[in-house]
């Protein structure tokens, strides 16, 4: 729908004109990639009403007609995997900076390629008479959820100029019509600032599902249930654990922060506890193709009260293939818990591990997370049995998936793949480093999903 660029909103459609400029410009990919800034020249077109009325929101639509920078020589980056934003100033009459968004939308771009990106659009309320110049600045493309950054390294040139007149007579608001649901960004700027409009509602508030909704303490605090009367006196062989919120601090190329919730529960198996600890399900949805076992995860679960130490559950790979927008949910990570003490043992959930492994045969990727927040989610009264857990621990990071090896290298986000610094790492590390960006976000958003 490029002609909407030449529509104004809630007015008559007015004559559009499109303008096309270049300018050189510096690009740096993703830190996990390991590649240098590159420089190019990139070429825009800006398509924009030739006039317009004060008081009138415009759309505007940018076009790459040619990016500064081409796909890497590392990965193919697949179907509708890409997606630009960026910002276009307004200047001359009435100066703001507008956001522009364009769709997650491209064909295959094969490696070394020209990076196709899609028309992003913006919308603006002018405010002010006279001539107001468009002009295109940075941007960002974002492919399996890391950025490519994009900036002018010139001044450039305008692309289109809007003739604003006065608005006649005052009267024209003509009721805030449609703007609803229309494309995110840019209608945040009306507000009801022309007096009394009755624009009002179109601001569709709600929509943005504010994360107040985290039912975090829903599973009521009484559900501590606990294993209070000693684990099989009694002959109770199951205990529910609580929903606990979680936070994580992880290393590159893993995301900085991950916020979450983890619930434990336990089944008596003799002396000791079958432990299941449950995420949430359709947190996300995939942002790209990932192929069947490509996400894996653990996580340390740390003992207290009584007894001490700490033991791992581990939870299944995906088992099927991702396609772009699936959602994505992590298998239920499970493990044994053998006492090594008598007395109430609290169980809390501790370091998350996310092993990624991209294709058969490829090295694994171990991003090691550390929980920053935890809290009990279990409490149960135990006996000590032989070869219990008292005082052992383990480690979180690199612990999964045996064969990923020498995490022990310390230097920076690619020395946890075990493998050495060549071109097939650097394409690993960008691919993984993305993908394992999409583990870290399944998690960002478990607060907003019900546990299973």
């Amino acid at each position: 729908m490029l002609g909407g660029a030449g529509i104004l909103l809630g007015v008559a459609a007015v004559p559009a004109q499109a303008a096309e400029v270049s300018y050189k410009t510096e690009c740096i990919p993703p830190a996990a990639s390991g590649l240098d800034p590159v420089e190019g020249t990139t070429k825009v077109e800006i398509t924009a009403p030739a006039t317009a009325k004060v008081g009138d929101e415009i759309e505007v639509v940018w076009k790459f007609v040619q990016a500064a920078s081409k796909n890497p020589d590392l990965i193919v980056l697949p179907k509708d995997s890409v997606k630009p934003t960026g910002t276009l100033k307004a200047s001359g009459a009435q100066t703001a900076d507008i956001a522009m968004e364009g769709p997650q939308k491209n064909p295959e771009i094969p490696k070394g390629g020209d990076m196709v990106l899609s028309d992003m659009t913006g919308k603006v309320k002018l405010t002010t008479a006279g001539d107001v110049t468009l002009t295109p600045d940075a941007y960002t493309i974002t492919a399996y959820s890391t950025d490519t950054k994009c900036t002018p390294q010139e001044a450039v040139p305008a692309a289109a100029t809007i003739k604003v007149t006065a608005a006649e007579g005052g009267s024209t608001t003509s009721g805030g019509s449609t703007s609803g649901g229309t494309t995110t960004s840019g209608g945040t700027a009306t507000g009801g600032d022309t007096g009394g409009t009755t624009s009002g509602g179109s601001t569709t508030g709600g929509s943005t599902t504010g994360g107040g909704t985290t039912s975090g303490g829903s599973t009521s605090g009484g559900s501590t249930s606990g294993g209070s009367t000693s684990g099989g006196d009694d002959g109770q062989t199951d205990f529910a654990g609580k929903t606990v919120a979680t936070s994580f601090a992880c290393t590159s190329p893993g995301p900085a922060k991950i916020d979450s919730t983890a619930t434990i529960n336990a089944k008596k198996n003799g002396g000791s506890y079958d432990l299941t600890v449950k995420t949430a399900e359709g947190v996300m949805n995939s942002p790209a193709p990932l192929p069947a076992g490509a996400l894996k995860p653990s996580m340390v679960i740390t003992v207290g009260g009584d007894d001490s130490g700490s033991l791992k559950v581990e939870g299944p790979a995906n088992k099927d293939a991702l396609n772009t927008g699936d959602p994505v949910s992590l298998g239920d990570m499970t493990g044994t818990y053998k006492p090594g003490a008598d007395g109430k043992a609290t169980l809390s959930p501790g370091d998350l591990t996310i092993v990624v492994t991209l294709s058969a045969g490829s090295d694994p990727i171990t991003i090691p997370c550390k929980a920053t927040k935890t809290a009990v989610s279990l409490e149960l009264d135990v006996q000590k049995q032989a070869g219990g857990v008292s005082g052992a621990t383990t480690s979180g990071s690199g612990s999964s998936s045996g064969s990923s090896s020498s995490s022990s290298s310390s230097g920076g986000g690619l020395a946890e793949t075990g493998a050495n610094d060549h071109g097939g790492l650097r394409a690993l590390g960008f691919v993984a480093g993305t993908a394992i960006l999409l583990g870290g976000a399944v998690f960002v958003f478990l607060p907003h999903r019900r546990v299973r």
